[in-house]
C-alpha cells in the first residue's frame, strides 16, 4: 500500500487579512507578521518530514513557501491548482459585506463558483495522489481552497461552522487505497 501524504500550509498573514478583507486572486502581499509567521512554521517543520515544496502562484503563498523552503533547504514549485479562489469583483470587499452581497444572490463578476473550486480541488487531490504519489508533499496555498478539501475530504465535516483557519495553520492529509482521509486538523497558526 502506497501513502501519501499532503500538508496543506495557509501563507502567512497579510494586511488585508487584518481588514478582513476578500483577497481571492489580487496578489496581496505578506506583511511583517506573515513573513514571521512563515518563520515560525519553518521552525515547526523538519526537513525529513517533507520530499516536495509546492505553492500557489500568489505572492503571498509564494514568500511563504520559499521562507520554509530556504530554512528546509528544499526548492519550490509552483502548482496553478492552489491558487485561491477567485472572487471576482467582490475581491477588497470586507466579511461583512462579501457575506451580505453573496447571500443577496445578485450576479459577481468573476466568482469562481463553490462547483468549479470543487473540481479545482479535486483536480489538485488526483494531481498529489498520482504525480506525487509515495511522497510527502507540503503545499502552500490559501483559506476558502484549504477549507474546501478539508470539507470535501471530510465530507462536510469540517471546518466547523464559524471556525476560521489561521494564517500559518498547518492540516494534513493521507492518501492510501485510494482514498483521502485528514490525518491532523490543525485550524491554529504554527507555533501557538
Amino acid at each position: 500500500m502506497t501513502e501519501t501524504t499532503l500538508g496543506l500550509l495557509r501563507h502567512g498573514q497579510t494586511d488585508w487579512n487584518i481588514d478582513l478583507r476578500l483577497q481571492g486572486s489580487t496578489d496581496i502581499p505578506l506583511n511583517e507578521t506573515g513573513k514571521a509567521q512563515a518563520l515560525t512554521a519553518a521552525a515547526h517543520l523538519h526537513p525529513e518530514n517533507w520530499d516536495v515544496i509546492i505553492t500557489s502562484p500568489l505572492s503571498r503563498a509564494r514568500d511563504t513557501a520559499a521562507i520554509v523552503a530556504q530554512s528546509l533547504g528544499m526548492q519550490v514549485v509552483i502548482v496553478p491548482e492552489l491558487i485561491e479562489r477567485s472572487f471576482g469583483t467582490a475581491e477588497g470587499m470586507d466579511h461583512a459585506s462579501w457575506r451580505k452581497l453573496y447571500e443577496s444572490h445578485v450576479p459577481i463578476e468573476g466568482l469562481e463558483s463553490l462547483e468549479d473550486l470543487k473540481a479545482r480541488t479535486l483536480l489538485l487531490l488526483d494531481l498529489i495522489a498520482n504525480e506525487y504519489s509515495g511522497q510527502r508533499v507540503l503545499a502552500v496555498s490559501h483559506g476558502a481552497f484549504i477549507r474546501k478539501v478539508l470539507n470535501i475530504v471530510s465530507e462536510g465535516e469540517l471546518p466547523r461552522e464559524g471556525e476560521r483557519l489561521s494564517n500559518a495553520s498547518l492540516n494534513r492529509f493521507m492518501h492510501a487505497d485510494g482514498i483521502w482521509t485528514i490525518s491532523d486538523y490543525r485550524p491554529e497558526s504554527l507555533g501557538i
